[in-house]
């Protein structure tokens, strides 16, 4: 079933009203994007009629510090303060703040990255990331292993548009940039503990101090988050749930002034319970796809937001994942004017995935996803700066990154065979309905469904009631044989069939990268770059038989995949191939006072060349290229108490990478040309000393084209991009009322918003409900800061427990069952904080 039809306009419109009441009672908005660093707890209170300005953060998008407010460049930066205050630990809140970005992660091991419209979430070796996630300077951007817990951070930086230039291959749309904090000279440290619903327990903390005096210095950052999952598996044990551990070792060795080395090694570990997939219908393989007969549980419920599902394998459900990299980020002065700056990389990741692909207690796609990962990077990078009209840089890169997805896939061919009877034998479909006391016609009567709710699978049954797990087709009386083509009269059917397929990449990239700014004078600037990627792609793959044959084979693939029944056995085939291209940028910024800057910019993006090597053989998907126009405005009023940045933008795309739809295997296709274009505005103010906002708005207006460059009408014409809702705001409040001896009591509310999202390319009547409507999540942070640095909070976020959901579709789509996966409920908790030492 459609969200779009659970949800109801007027639970959204009262949470919007509680927000806006909240913002005309307290006064607007809460430090964001370009807030650095919090307030003191108490500080001295100036006169009423001059209330404090707003700290800007400083960024180094540009690989050079600059106020967030001098990049031209459509950026959101974040704080660590900020990212703690308002209770951000991981990317799916992230996406809730930032104009033109959205995050859906549902698990740790499968994350999807959105920036104005363009969704990078492939978990396949052979397909390279559009948007890129670095983590000081090393891409950590290949999806499987992109999400980490965002604690202990100095930063967060947000780019969007292309930002080859800049971040290299994959940041084809945007950037994410975590810049995490590293050793200092100083003793000190801080904790954070608590718990919540759901049996949450919860504790980051971190502690740094000199190991050898001016010279070596150490931090140890730790994390921890375990909490039941919010939806109970009839099967046994909970889905949607949290389990990490994460620890975090920096070293600084400085070696004379402004010159260093930062050695920082991380590790995380994830155990989560299942992802709880849903289904709640059944649609024929065949067109005009027609919705069928709920699946319910056994239970009896068909509604994905009863947070109940029935999947099966219980407890087996779930995730094991390993990550763990080690950066060595070096910066060394060579002379007044130049400086050298490099990064070296090395990171893995480990992960097994098991999942029940089809939503349900039939054992139609029991599946699992083993994915590995193992690179090594190496930057360097010459920048030059002699406080005159020109300052920029040069340098160079070499990536290498092997890494396989493996997907062994387990189906009871007797579920199977009546799920895809209407294909296969309409006769035998109508007559088990008739057998199990349905009638001709009805609508009980499109689908089999099993006589007693406990019987856990569905298969056609002998006149007596009995399971027929060895039938003819023509063998039921009365019934014609359909005469399929291809298969024998009789043949068994296997209640544990398995087979798999792994596919396999590996990269080694060259790239050369130069980017300068010239002043033409006081107020004009002029910036340009370019980055040239050599790489080599090498695409495996692999399909296994298990040994046992079956029928199936012949009629649900294209080519036959006898003896499996989806992909055809063979032994690995490899295909390598060499690409070499250009990105670049031109950007001309004008400083209107000391106050309000503009910028206006041509970029070019590209997602590398797709080889993709498969059962069929090996195919060649052209590079997809966006020619980004942008114009935007960054300043500040009222003294400095407001900043704003707003920020426009056209994209023209040239042969879109697109899921190909029915496959069960995920396949990258031409989905030809697309336009996409959009607004940004970011709001912040500060009315006091204690009272400070923000207010975000994105609007995206991203579609597929009706025709190619050729003049043919495009198979996804008019099509809105998938994940991308066309409207999201933002706002939220941060109001500090101070008591007697410095202490401090805060209330921090915040409501994001967006509207409604397709969850597929293909959001036409093929797959009606594959969908969310629009909705809102209302969340809130209050407590009190002591003078002596403890710190008491209680958080809530969805207070309104507003039902959503975060993805549909799913793997189970393409065998006509849709899955759903429900987004999480209203929760709360209780933290203690302390920080000692340092400032």
């Amino acid at each position: 079933m459609s969200a779009t039809f659970q949800q109801q306009p007027a639970p959204r419109l009262r949470q919007l009203s509680i927000a806006l009441h909240l913002a005309l009672l307290a006064a607007p908005l809460l430090p964001m994007a370009a807030l650095a660093q919090d307030a003191p707890a108490a500080p001295a209170a100036p006169p009423q009629d001059t209330p404090a300005t707003l700290d800007t953060i400083v960024v180094t998008a540009q690989k050079r510090e600059q106020q967030v407010q001098d990049v031209p460049i459509a950026i959101s930066a974040y704080s660590g303060e900020f990212l703690q205050a308002t209770g951000i630990d991981g990317f799916e809140q992230l996406g809730n703040y930032v104009p033109g970005l959205q995050t859906q992660v549902q698990s740790p091991n499968n994350p999807g990255f959105v920036i104005r419209g363009v969704t990078s979430d492939s978990g396949d070796a052979q397909v390279a990331p559009r948007v890129s996630v670095f983590q000081d300077g090393v891409s950590i951007s290949r999806s499987r292993g992109s999400v980490v817990e965002l604690f202990d951070m100095q930063r967060v930086e947000i780019l969007r548009g292309p930002q080859g230039t800049l971040f290299g291959r994959g940041a084809q749309i945007g950037a994410v940039h975590l810049i995490q904090n590293k050793a200092v000279n100083a003793s000190e440290g801080a904790f954070r503990a608590g718990f919540g619903t759901y049996g949450e327990t919860y504790f980051n903390g971190f502690v740094n101090a000199p190991l050898a005096e001016d010279k070596l210095y150490g931090r140890l950052a730790v994390f921890h988050q375990q909490r039941d999952g919010y939806v109970d598996n009839l099967a046994g044990g909970d889905l949607n749930g949290k389990d990490t551990f994460a620890v975090r070792g920096s070293l600084r060795l400085d070696l004379g002034e402004a010159s260093g080395l930062d050695l920082i090694v991380n590790h995380q570990k994830d155990t989560p319970p299942g992802t709880a997939f849903r289904s709640t219908g059944y649609y024929t393989p065949v067109r005009p796809r027609i919705f069928i007969a709920p699946l319910p549980t056994r239970g009896g419920s068909t509604d994905v937001f009863d947070r109940t599902a029935d999947l099966n394998r219980g407890d087996d459900l779930g995730l094991d994942r390993t990550v763990t990299g080690v950066s060595l980020l070096g910066q060394f002065w060579l002379s007044d004017d130049w400086s050298l700056s490099t990064i070296t990389g090395w990171r893995e990741f480990d992960s097994h995935e098991e999942f029940d692909g089809d939503g349900s207690q039939l054992s139609l796609i029991e599946s699992a996803e083993i994915a590995e990962g193992r690179q090594f990077s190496q930057e360097v990078r010459f920048n030059f700066d002699a406080g005159g009209a020109f300052r920029g840089f040069v340098g160079g890169s070499w990536f290498s990154e092997s890494g396989s997805q493996q997907v062994p896939i387990r189906t009871d061919e007797r579920s199977l065979y009546a799920l895809l009877s209407p294909v296969l034998a309409p006769q035998i479909n109508q007559a088990i309905c008739v057998g199990n006391g349905g009638s001709w016609g009805s609508a009980g009567c499109n689908i089999p469904t099993p006589p007693l709710p406990q019987v856990p699978v569905l298969y056609p049954l002998n006149p007596d009631g009995t399971p027929n797990t060895g039938f003819s087709l023509g063998g039921l009386p009365g019934l014609p044989n359909p005469g399929v083509p291809g298969l024998p009269a009789f043949f068994p059917l296997n209640p544990n069939h398995v087979e798999q397929y792994t596919n396999y990449g590996e990269v080694e990239a060259i790239e050369l990268f130069a980017d300068g700014t010239w002043s033409v004078n006081e107020r004009l600037d002029l910036t340009a770059g370019l980055r040239w990627t050599h790489e080599k792609l090498t695409s495996g793959y692999q399909a296994d038989y298990a040994g046992v044959p079956s029928w199936f084979g012949f009629v649900l693939a294209t080519p036959p995949a006898f003896p499996n029944i989806l992909f055809a056995p063979t032994a690995r085939i490899n295909a390598s191939k060499s690409y070499d291209s250009v990105v670049g940028r031109v950007v001309a910024s004008y400083k209107f006072s000391d106050d309000v800057n503009g910028y206006a910019s041509y970029s070019r993006g590209q997602r590398p060349d797709v080889l993709q090597v498969g059962g069929g053989g090996v195919e060649e998907v052209p590079a997809e290229t966006v020619d980004s126009f942008e114009a935007g405005l960054k300043g500040s009023a009222a003294d400095g108490r407001l900043v704003y940045d707003f920020a426009a933008y056209h994209y023209s795309y040239t042969n879109f990478q697109t899921a190909v739809p029915g496959t069960i295997r995920p396949l990258t296709s031409n989905g030809g040309n697309a336009t996409a274009k959009g607004l940004e505005a970011s709001l912040i103010g500060r009315f006091s000393d204690h009272v400070s906002g923000f207010l975000n708005y994105g609007w995206t207006h991203a579609r597929f084209d009706d025709r190619d460059d050729d003049g043919n009408p495009q198979l996804l014409a008019g099509n809105q991009f998938r994940l991308t809702p066309e409207n999201t705001v933002a706002m939220g409040l941060d109001v500090r009322v101070p008591f007697a001896g410095g202490h401090e009591f805060f209330v921090r509310p915040n409501y994001t918003w967006r509207s409604r999202v397709y969850f597929e390319d293909i959001n036409n009547d093929d797959y009606p409900g594959i969908d969310q409507d629009s909705y809102g999540l209302l969340n809130l942070n209050l407590g009190v800061t002591l003078a002596n640095g403890w710190e008491v909070q209680a958080w809530g976020s969805n207070l309104a427990d507003e039902d959503y959901l975060i993805d549909a579709g799913n793997s189970g789509q393409q065998l006509g069952l849709p899955t759903y996966i429900v987004g999480a409920p209203r929760m709360y908790g209780l933290r203690v904080a302390y920080r000692f030492g340092g400032k």
